[in-house]
């Protein structure tokens, strides 16, 4: 799961993944749930800068500010949820722009922030779901998204994050990463078919990590 992440600045957006805004975005760097921020969506033949709530609101809400969390989203159960399944079926899927992403260790016995970047430098693209809800009293438009997790139990840097559930075995944890989508995979993530998309559901190899504890004060800086 990951509830805080920073995003880059709109030119940097424009610069890296050739997308534009229709009007001026305007976003915290540090994004939390329920929050505005920045993805990326296919429009005819371009890629759109959106600005939306970081937590997607499904068809069926009754208002924009859900209560409870719909910032992530299982990927294995995206076809089953309700919340997700019609904008997964729709192919509705977004690129989430991030310079880097904090998730929590508890190896110590406490909580250790981590942050996480690019060896490479560049930002992440991270896999997402966008939907458009309309708000039946007003008519209003609002625009959301939510950021897709995968299972890392098995992965050597990941299922090193989060707090464990002390009864479940090591290999039953459901320690959840999100899921980057490389740059040469951009297109297929926002314009391929269901199952396309659905082979690009793999977490990233160690050595694309450049990572480790931050400070609680870098931490905080962020809050």
């Amino acid at each position: 799961m990951c509830n805080r992440y920073v995003a880059p600045d709109p030119a940097a957006i424009e610069r890296h993944w050739q997308a534009r805004a229709s009007q001026p975005s305007v976003w915290a760097a540090s994004i939390h749930p329920r929050a505005p921020g920045p993805f990326i969506r296919a429009e005819g033949g371009a890629r759109a800068l959106v600005v939306g709530q970081w937590g997607l609101i499904p068809f069926f809400a009754k208002m924009a500010k859900l209560p409870y969390s719909t910032n992530n989203a299982r990927s294995e159960e995206l076809a089953a949820k309700p919340t997700f399944r019609d904008p997964w079926k729709r192919g509705q899927r977004c690129i989430i722009p991030a310079v880097s992403f904090d998730e929590p260790c508890w190896e110590t016995g406490k909580n250790v922030w981590w942050r996480f970047r690019r060896v490479d430098g560049a930002p992440w693209g991270l896999a997402g779901l966008w939907n458009t809800w309309a708000d039946k009293a007003t008519g209003e438009l609002v625009e959301s998204y939510t950021m897709l997790t995968l299972n890392a139990d098995a992965h050597p840097l990941m299922r090193r994050m989060h707090k464990p559930e002390p009864d479940l075995l090591p290999d039953a944890q459901d320690k959840r990463s999100v899921i980057p989508i490389d740059a040469d995979d951009v297109e297929q993530w926002l314009r391929g078919t269901v199952d396309e998309a659905q082979s690009l559901l793999r977490l990233a190899p160690v050595e694309t990590f450049d990572t480790g504890p931050v400070s609680a004060a870098s931490h905080s800086s962020l809050l």
